[in-house]
């Protein structure tokens, strides 16, 4: 029942690039002389996981997310540099000029001083709730990063997928575009010899040459939909838009019994990474009310230093000087600050829960469709191979009586059009299959999942 779809399909990764031939009639050669043309890098060949492979290492968007964890990573660095202890060295000298009248000493005046100081200055926050929850929140910061990051790479992924599936298909009218004049000749050809032998008329021939034209006008057409689409891939791939690309086949298994169902949508919940990104925001939301009520609360600190001082620097006639000390700071009224953020807070819960509840609906509904949605695109496959079939057998009794002049060729030009329509309608109904494959594997969380769906 598939042999004509897989017959197709794994011809399309043989033939390589389907761009526009070099050789054509028409073509402007190039002023370039073989010395100065830019070397093109070779042939790249690409099967399904090596296309999502590269996603992960070339794309420049999935690289830009991931620079994103990483500043999340250190945005959470420099929040918990607010719980360690500081350490910090202070040297100076300094010059002072000194009216005697200011020191009360009974004279007038001046009098110049000279100030060496060398010291080591520490300074520790032991208690300080809300430098503690700022630092969790941050923390929870780079988890809602990874999320984000992930997130951005489903998405890239699946639009690798969708255009390698978009080239393959568009490479596969190609080849019915060349059968189409394929036949078109021999329609041509057997035209010719009917009206040498006097057994048909001129219009026959015309129309022949007419349905051979609008074949070639069909390739040149999809000859540019190929250049397109490969251009498409290449950039999601960061790959240089002068390499060739030659697909592997790669088809999703068509059995009714492969698509799997909708399954529970909790399972659903815990790999669609959008719903976890969003649980998380609200753990950090709610981190921020916490934080925003330990605002209240007094912090304790505790500050030393430890040095040398004198008239100069290095004049050996200076003293050890110290100094240790703890400061106690309660908050007593704050322009009503505390009682702002601990509102905004709880707004921001409610809204991160109503987003939380309207994806529970998207991640249901979405389930379902999928799974409809594919069954029916297999279901579909079936009819369009029927109705192929069918138009195949049309043609061959149209070229029969045309052959024995029962009829003339407008009949085998209406069934030629009848099986391009039909076979391009079965190669559409294979990609859109694929596609919604595909689409169940992102609605299911991971796009890569359809490398083991064969």
């Amino acid at each position: 029942m598939w042999v004509l779809r897989i017959s197709v399909f794994c011809s399309i990764g043989l033939i390589g690039g389907l761009v526009p031939g070099f050789s054509q009639e028409g073509e402007i050669p190039s002023e370039t002389s073989p010395a100065e043309t830019p070397s093109v890098p070779a042939v790249v060949n690409l099967t399904m996981a090596e296309t999502l492979r590269r996603v992960e290492s070339e794309n420049l968007n999935v690289l830009l997310s991931r620079e994103f964890v990483q500043q999340a990573i250190e945005a959470a660095n420099r929040e918990r540099s607010g719980l360690l202890p500081k350490v910090d060295i202070d040297v100076s000298q300094t010059r002072r000029k000194l009216l005697l009248s200011q020191v009360g000493v009974g004279v007038t005046g001046s009098t110049t001083i000279n100030n060496f100081s060398a010291k080591l200055v520490g300074n520790f926050k032991i208690i300080d709730p809300t430098a503690r929850a700022i630092y969790a929140a941050a923390k929870s910061g780079i988890t809602i990063s990874e999320y984000e990051y992930e997130l951005a790479l489903q998405e890239v992924l699946n639009a690798a997928a969708r255009s390698y599936y978009t080239h393959m298909r568009n490479r596969g009218r190609m080849l019915l575009v060349e059968s189409n004049i394929e036949r078109a000749l021999v329609l041509l050809d057997l035209a010719r010899t009917k009206v040498e032998a006097g057994v048909a008329t001129q219009i026959d021939l015309t129309r022949a040459k007419a349905q051979l034209g609008t074949e070639k006008q069909d390739k040149l057409q999809q000859e540019t939909v190929v250049v397109e689409s490969g251009l498409l891939l290449k950039q999601i791939l960061n790959i240089d838009a002068r390499t060739e690309i030659d697909l592997l086949s790669f088809r999703l298994g068509e059995t009714e019994s492969s698509i799997p169902v909708a399954g529970s949508v909790e399972d659903a919940y815990e790999t669609r990474v959008e719903f976890q990104q969003a649980a998380e925001q609200l753990e950090q939301n709610k981190l921020e009310r916490r934080a925003s009520r330990w605002q209240r609360f007094p912090t304790v600190n505790i500050f030393g230093d430890y040095g040398y001082g004198s008239f100069d620097a290095f004049d050996l006639e200076g003293e050890d000087s110290w100094l240790v000390g703890i400061a106690l700071n309660i908050p007593i009224f704050d322009g009503l600050q505390i009682e702002s953020n601990k509102r905004l807070a709880d707004s921001r819960i409610r809204a991160q829960e109503y987003v939380i509840k309207e994806l529970e609906n998207q991640i249901q509904s979405e389930l379902e469709f999928a799974v409809q949605d594919a069954r029916s695109r297999l279901a579909q496959i079936a009819v369009a191979e029927e109705n192929k079939n069918l138009a195949d057998e049309e043609l061959h009794l149209a070229m029969i009586r045309f052959e024995q002049g029962v009829a003339d060729n407008r009949e085998v030009i209406d069934a030629q059009n009848a099986v391009a329509g039909q076979n391009d309608n079965l190669v559409q109904a294979i990609y859109l299959y694929n596609l919604a494959r595909l689409e169940l594997a992102r609605v299911r969380g991971e796009v890569r999942m359809i490398l083991s769906e064969r």
